[in-house]
C-alpha cells in the first residue's frame, strides 16, 4: 500500500506515519511545519519506505506514482495555534481538503479526513453522537477552526457522492500523548508542562467543563479501521471517559506528586461546556474502543515531557 499524507509532521500524523509503515506501506509525508516539526519523524529519515516533503497542501499538489490511501490531517488543531493564524486555518480545511480529494480521485484511492469534536460546537446534546448537527457560532473566534472542518466533511461527502471516491470521515475528540508541542496550548501539555516546572495550574472558568482524553495509540487504531471501512458517514473516534478540567488537574497533581496551587482565568468566548464522545458507532462498525487507561497514557507523556524540557535547557 502507497499513503499520501498530509500534516505528517504533526503530532496525530507522526504517530499515522509509524503506523502505517509498520504495517508495510509505503508513506510520502507532506507538511508545511506551520505546527507541525521536524522533530516529529526524525526517527524516520533512514526508513527505506518514507518520504517527507515541505509542502502546503493548499497549493496545488504535484506527486509522481499512484496512492492507495490519501489521508488529510493537516490542521492548525489548537486554540492557540487557529486564533493565531485564522485564514491559514480556514485554507487547511476548504483548498487544502480539495487538493488532497483530486489525488484520491484521481488515483481512486481510498481518502479519509481527520475532523473534529468542535463540528458540535457548545454542544445542547450530551453525550454527543454523529447524528447531532451541533450548536456552532459561526462568526466567533473560533469559527475558523469549526467551519473548516465542516467545510471539510460537506466537500468529502460531495466528492463521495459526485465522483464516487471512497471517503472517511473521522471527528476527533481530545487527543493526547508524546509528540504533542509544548507550547500547544491546549490542557494536557499545558498542565503537564507547569506540572514540570513547579508553576501553579492555569483552569480557564471554574473547571466545571468537561473533556474527554484519548491516547494517541488509540486514536491511531480507529483511524486505520476506519480508513479500511466502507462507512462513509462521520464517525466519532475519542474515550467516552468524561473529566471536568478541575478534576483532571487534580489527577494531574497526583500523578505527578506536585502541590502545585490551581489559578482561575476567565474562559475563553465559545468554549465548549461539555465534551464526550457517544462511540456506539465506532463499537458497532469499526470493532474499535479505547483500550489506553488515562494514568497509562499520561505515564508515556509525562516521560516524553520530561525529555523534552531536559533536552530545551541550555
Amino acid at each position: 500500500m502507497r499513503h499520501l499524507v498530509s500534516g505528517a509532521a504533526g503530532f496525530i500524523g507522526s504517530h499515522l506515519c509509524d503506523r502505517l509503515l509498520a504495517d508495510g506501506g509505503e508513506v510520502l509525508g507532506l507538511d508545511n511545519l506551520i505546527t507541525g516539526s521536524r522533530r516529529n519523524i526524525e526517527h524516520l529519515a533512514s526508513h527505506p519506505k518514507f518520504i517527507f516533503r515541505e509542502f502546503d497542501v493548499t497549493q496545488p499538489i504535484a506527486v509522481d506514482g499512484k496512492f492507495d490511501h490519501v489521508w488529510h490531517l493537516a490542521s492548525l488543531a489548537s486554540p492557540k495555534f487557529y486564533l493565531a493564524y485564522p485564514i491559514e486555518t480556514l485554507e487547511s480545511g476548504s483548498t487544502g481538503t480539495r487538493n488532497m480529494l483530486e489525488i484520491a480521485r484521481r488515483d481512486s484511492a481510498r481518502f479519509l479526513v481527520t475532523s473534529t469534536s468542535e463540528c458540535y460546537g457548545d454542544p445542547l446534546e450530551h453525550p454527543q453522537v454523529e447524528t447531532y448537527w451541533g450548536n456552532v457560532n459561526p462568526v466567533g473566534l473560533r469559527s475558523c477552526y469549526d467551519e473548516s472542518k465542516r467545510y471539510a466533511e460537506a466537500i468529502t461527502m460531495g466528492y463521495h457522492r459526485k465522483h464516487g471516491v471512497r471517503t472517511n470521515i473521522a471527528r476527533i475528540f481530545n487527543t493526547y500523548g508524546p509528540r504533542m508541542a509544548l507550547d500547544d496550548g491546549r490542557v494536557v501539555p499545558a498542565f503537564l508542562d507547569q506540572a514540570l516546572r513547579g508553576e501553579p495550574l492555569t483552569v480557564f472558568g471554574d473547571g466545571s467543563q468537561t473533556r474527554s482524553f484519548c491516547y494517541v495509540s488509540d486514536l491511531v487504531d480507529g483511524l486505520v479501521r476506519l480508513a479500511n471501512s466502507e462507512e462513509r458517514f462521520p464517525v466519532n473516534l475519542g474515550n467516552p471517559v468524561e473529566l471536568t478540567i478541575l478534576e483532571f488537574a487534580e489527577r494531574i497533581k497526583r500523578l505527578m506528586g506536585v502541590n502545585a496551587p490551581i489559578v482561575h482565568k476567565e474562559l475563553p468566548s465559545d468554549d465548549p461546556k461539555r465534551r464526550q464522545p457517544n462511540i456506539g458507532k465506532a463499537k458497532q462498525v469499526l470493532g474499535w474502543e479505547p483500550k489506553v487507561g488515562l494514568e497509562e497514557g499520561l505515564r508515556e507523556t509525562v516521560e516524553y515531557f520530561k525529555s523534552r524540557l531536559m533536552t530545551a535547557r541550555p
